[in-house]
């Protein structure tokens, strides 16, 4: 049984719900906290509310794998590890909606093909742009890169500010969330993960 939707499905349900229906939904949440959304400067607003969706929730229109799919295989026996350090994140936690705020660090080692550095960040974006948690999200990002390039090993870092947690809640300002996923040498090889970490942590 099929517990998880694809991205293709996922669209056509939404294809289903019309702008208009977007928007008298938002309209109702203006309303339920207390406001009036006839009011001139909340009358654009759902129109705004969708815009800015569209934006922050475009990972669901985009398949990361196909920014991996263009390789270089002359990399000249190039067998260490590439590391793409602190990656801008913005997404929003699946449970408040709540914006999470941080870094990405990404690292493989080739076996036989290098990809574009900026693919790298592309995939942390598709996956970013969803309602997450920050632990799914570090291993997707890694199991992607780890099935389409098929390197020695994947290592991804990130480290996230969660405002369901800094701005409501408990309320600590302060606090970031670390998570690591390793996969192939990197959990295999101690090694490479100290020299990772190592690496990463340098100011």
């Amino acid at each position: 049984m099929k517990l998880v939707k694809d991205t293709d499905q996922l669209n056509k349900e939404r294809d289903k719900i019309s702008e208009e229906k977007a928007e008298e939904a938002i309209k109702t949440i203006i309303q339920w906290i207390g406001e009036d959304p006839t009011r001139e400067g909340l009358k654009s607003t759902p129109k705004r509310v969708l815009k800015a969706f569209k934006e922050y929730f475009s990972g669901y229109t985009q398949d990361p794998k196909k920014f991996l799919s263009k390789t270089f295989t002359e990399v000249e026996g190039y067998d260490d590890m590439v590391i793409e350090k602190n990656i801008s994140i913005q997404s929003h936690c699946e449970h408040h909606m709540a914006p999470i705020m941080g870094v990405a660090h990404v690292a493989y080692i080739p076996s036989a093909k290098v990809v574009g550095l900026s693919k790298l960040a592309r995939v942390v974006e598709v996956f970013s742009k969803r309602l997450q948690t920050q632990e799914r999200l570090t291993m997707q990002i890694a199991k992607t890169i780890m099935d389409v390039l098929q390197p020695r090993g994947v290592a991804v870092t990130i480290d996230a500010s969660h405002q369901c947690m800094t701005n409501r809640g408990v309320k600590k300002e302060n606090t970031t969330t670390v998570t690591n996923y390793f996969l192939g040498a990197f959990k295999d090889d101690l090694s490479f993960q100290n020299r990772y970490l190592r690496y990463i942590n340098k100011d």
